[in-house]
């Protein structure tokens, strides 16, 4: 059984981190003519920033499909520290980095894209390719952020368990008969019962095929 994830109730947000105002004022309107809303820092420090201002400081966010736009070359902090400093909060899977380029930037792009990044798109670019390579980095945002999500709800039930109901699931979910259990743990059928029923009941779900697809999943 899946656990549901709210993000896809969430709209999907590009954020664009370029020095250049007419830049980002183009990329804002390309993606606003495909639907897509955005939302512009002139530079990696303001992006940080914004982060550092949330009062969980980027604790299970991005919570909606995102992907960052991240040029290479800016006055002050690169766009490649920017990067690294969002790979080092655990952010590369659930915020994709397209890293926009000069052609003496390439390299650089290449490298990165080696370390995690998304992809990396040279200026001047396709509006076509471009948009379609969004449209990727936010759906692989939108199955990390299911998949912590997931795993974060899991985790929860699972510490719902008593030592013994962990011991009795691991069990079950060998397909192991309750008989077998019983004889394995030196209890009665009838605490296996009773313990595999509240296993059930806290990680909801009805059967033992279905707890192992839960786990499986998480």
């Amino acid at each position: 059984m899946s656990i549901s994830p709210s993000s896809a109730r969430k709209l999907p947000m590009v954020y664009l981190v370029d020095d250049e105002d007419v830049i980002r004022d183009s990329l804002s309107w390309l993606l606003r003519s495909r639907r897509l809303l955005s939302e512009g820092f002139a530079s990696a420090e303001a992006f940080e920033a914004m982060l550092d201002a949330r009062p969980d400081h980027a604790k299970d966010w991005p919570d909606a499909p995102s992907c960052l736009l991240l040029d290479v070359r800016m006055p002050g902090m690169s766009g490649l520290a920017l990067f690294e400093r969002l790979s080092s909060r655990g952010l590369g899977a659930a915020l994709p980095v397209i890293f926009l380029t000069g052609h003496g930037d390439v390299p650089t792009a290449v490298s990165a894209v080696k370390r995690g990044a998304f992809d990396f798109v040279e200026k001047p670019f396709s509006d076509n390719t471009l948009v379609d390579r969004i449209e990727e980095a936010l759906a692989a945002s939108e199955k990390a952020i299911a998949s912590r999500q997931h795993n974060g709800k899991l985790a929860l039930r699972l510490a719902e368990l008593t030592e013994r109901e962990r011991e009795v699931m691991g069990l079950v979910v060998q397909a192991l008969p309750n008989k077998l259990i019983a004889d394995h743990l030196h209890i009665s059928v009838r605490t296996v019962e009773v313990h595999r029923a509240r296993v059930f009941e806290k990680m909801n779900v009805k059967s033992a095929v279905e707890l192992s697809n839960l786990l499986r999943e998480g």
